[in-house]
């Protein structure tokens, strides 16, 4: 069974989050959200607190399938910041594993810390402006080797979904759910 893990900094984008747990645990796919902070308990960008089932710090060394990174304003700029998340993308990276950011994530994150890698990516806004390293296309969504990059909110559904065909290795249970949740996919 594949196996997730979101990175929650204080001032992610909870719906991003969500919808991407939700549809990945819809299909069987197992999720752990990590807090990027001292305590599993974070607040998100629109001040609702979740509490994350394990600090990052707890699972620094743990490899997973895919690693996802909401985005949020001050989400995406804490985990950029982060010694640890940026530690904990770079050695998923190193081992061919998904890395999944959606919104700002993309530019700030990985182009704030020369992770995109030359690779094709999406991201909000005008973010993609300040990007070195990495090759901007203005898509829902843009698969380039192991980096799913998903623009925004809008895009959360197609974000999930394409993530959760990836880890599954087939569209068509994938296709079924979406059109279970009235989704066009």
């Amino acid at each position: 069974m594949a196996k997730v893990a979101v990175l929650l900094a204080p001032g992610f984008e909870e719906a991003e989050a969500i919808i991407t747990i939700d549809i990945l645990r819809r299909l069987q796919i197992e999720v752990e959200t990590l807090a990027c902070a001292e305590s599993r308990a974070v607040v998100s960008y629109h001040n609702i607190p979740m509490v994350a089932d394990r600090t990052l710090a707890e699972r620094i060394d743990t490899l997973y399938d895919a690693v996802v990174l909401p985005g949020g304003p001050q989400g995406s700029v804490n985990l950029a910041a982060s010694r640890d998340a940026i530690r904990f993308v770079t050695a998923h990276d190193e081992s061919g594993k998904l890395i999944c950011p959606i919104c700002s994530a993309a530019a700030r994150v990985l182009g704030g810390n020369g992770l995109l890698k030359g690779r094709r990516y999406v991201c909000s806004g005008e973010l993609w402006e300040t990007v070195t390293d990495g090759e901007y296309v203005d898509a829902p969504v843009v698969e380039d080797q192991n980096l799913i990059s998903g623009k925004g909110l809008g895009h959360a559904f197609e974000f999930a979904l394409t993530l959760s065909a990836r880890l599954l290795g087939d569209d068509a249970p994938v296709r079924d759910h979406a059109d279970h949740i009235y989704y066009r996919w």
